[in-house]
């Protein structure tokens, strides 16, 4: 599910992808459904490429979701992610082996964000595709 999300580069929120076009896609806001063209010169990142820094190697972000979804019983996360200490300790008790030299409180904002956006939107299902056609 998390290939088909995008964070653009500049642009708030999330996206959905929907269609493809020559030299751009057609992409979706989660939060307001307005669609709009993003170009080849635009950064775009899908989710499902996402890993986070631990001591020992790099989470994909699904299984830092789900860790989330665990730790808040499937509830919007509410805590203040912009002092950079309790951001800190939030995502301590995620993830607890999370390089906290090369993993900033920026990146925790944007996960808890992200993770919230989602969930707002009833997207509790953060397993890749792959993994849930075989079950």
């Amino acid at each position: 599910m998390l290939k088909m999300i995008l964070s653009i580069a500049g642009k708030p929120g999330l996206f959905k992808l929907v269609s493809q076009g020559k030299n751009m896609l057609i992409v979706e806001s989660i939060a307001d459904k307005k669609r709009i063209p993003v170009y080849a010169k635009d950064k775009v990142v899908s989710l499902g490429d996402i890993a986070i820094y631990t001591e020992d190697e790099e989470k994909p972000l699904y299984e830092v979701f789900n860790a989330i979804r665990e730790k808040e019983e499937g509830k919007i996360v509410e805590i203040n992610t912009k002092d950079k200490e309790t951001a800190f300790a939030y995502f301590e008790k995620v993830l607890p082996t999370f390089d906290k030299d090369r993993v900033y409180a920026n990146d925790i904002k944007k996960i808890i964000s992200w993770y919230n956006i989602l969930t707002a939107d009833g997207m509790a299902d953060f397993s890749p595709k792959e993994e849930t056609e075989e079950k």
